[in-house]
């Protein structure tokens, strides 16, 4: 077996186990069962759609981050995992795992850029970059619409706890100019390696 197959399947395995241990008494089982929805969701499409189209490790790996810390969000939920270490030496006021979650969803630019160039819907590295990262920053207003509903159904604590606001009148924008960076730093690496 390849190394690179070796380490799909190892990724792949984290991911399980770690959704497993996660949903060993979560703060918010209603929580927990959103989020995680998500990270099972990205789970089959990836598996169902391998046979037609086979990301780099390198892309498979921008989706293993955001999902690990997914589930990590979901087990706690995303403003109680124990980051007040970071929180207090940087002057945070609020939790910052929500913000380096959002971070990593902007690393699927990487992937994004990668399907683009590969399938010949664009015709440069560029052009597939520019779209991955517009791709991502219209997920990340599509995912506040998806919290800001979510809360409003729930209108309890789940909800508050999914929003994930803290207090914070700009969480939203906040959050998607996160996406934004994260889609800007994987564009950058993804144009780097097409250079090579």
């Amino acid at each position: 077996m390849k190394t690179r197959d070796m380490a799909e399947i190892a990724m792949f395995a984290v991911v399980v186990v770690a959704a497993a241990v996660s949903a060993i008494r979560p703060h918010s089982f209603a929580v927990w069962m959103t989020e995680i929805f998500w990270v099972a969701g990205l789970l089959a499409v990836l598996l169902s759609t391998r046979w037609m189209f086979r990301f780099s490790l390198a892309a498979y790996s921008c989706f293993f981050a955001w999902m690990m810390l997914q589930t990590v969000g979901a087990h706690y939920t995303f403003e109680l995992v124990p980051m007040d270490w970071l929180k207090e030496p940087l002057g945070l006021a609020r939790n910052p795992y929500d913000r380096i979650a959002h971070f990593t969803v902007g690393l699927f630019a990487f992937p994004f850029a990668e399907l683009f160039l590969r399938k010949g819907w664009v015709r440069s590295a560029v052009l597939a970059a520019f779209f991955a990262v517009m791709t991502v920053v219209a997920m990340a207003g599509l995912w506040e619409l998806v919290e800001w509903q979510y809360a409003v159904i729930d209108g309890g604590d789940a909800g508050a706890a999914f929003l994930g606001s803290q207090g914070d009148v700009w969480d939203a924008q906040k959050d998607i100019l996160c996406d934004t960076l994260g889609a800007l730093c994987a564009a950058t690496l993804f144009l780097l390696r097409e250079k090579r």
